[in-house]
């Protein structure tokens, strides 16, 4: 049975998290930690959908692919900033929240670094990509990328 998304079948739920988009957007929240937010949280949900998509716009963004594979051990990798770790490290509590909730060390160390409004931001971006991958992962969703499109395009042109 082929799967609809969420999305396709309440389609006002978009617009919620398209202004939830551009506002985490206008923030001072780093575009480097944002895309290590959304790749680190879409690894351990297992969405291949977002993992294609953020992997993809952090590399525009002149991320690297050494450090794109690193984020699932950026605890033992050498690769990542102060900034960077406490961010993933936030973003894992916030992801598996059933498990021990955001623990006081992490929330503090967050605090001591972005400040609360920083803290409020990291945290934000980490709960919409849980949204997006859990409407992704439901749905079964397939990312389809610029040139896998253009690609697609070519073969029904010939």
């Amino acid at each position: 049975m082929k799967r609809k998304s969420v999305l396709e079948v309440l389609p006002k739920t978009m617009d919620g998290m398209l202004e939830l988009e551009k506002y985490i957007r206008s923030t001072s929240l780093n575009r480097t930690i944002r895309e290590l937010i959304k790749i680190r949280a879409s690894e351990l949900n297992g969405c291949a959908y977002c993992m294609d998509m953020h992997t993809e716009e952090a590399m525009k963004l002149g991320e690297t692919p050494r450090r794109i594979f690193a984020t699932s051990t950026w605890r033992e990798s050498p690769l990542f900033t102060k900034e960077e770790r406490i961010a993933l490290k936030l973003t894992e509590e916030v992801t598996r929240i059933g498990k021990e909730g955001v623990t006081d060390e992490t929330y503090e160390a967050a605090i001591n670094t972005f400040g609360e409004e920083g803290t409020a931001q990291v945290i934000l971006q980490a709960v919409i990509i849980n949204i997006w991958n859990r409407f992704a992962v439901a749905g079964h969703s397939v990312y389809e990328s610029e040139e896998d499109k253009k690609k697609k395009k070519a073969e029904v042109d010939a």
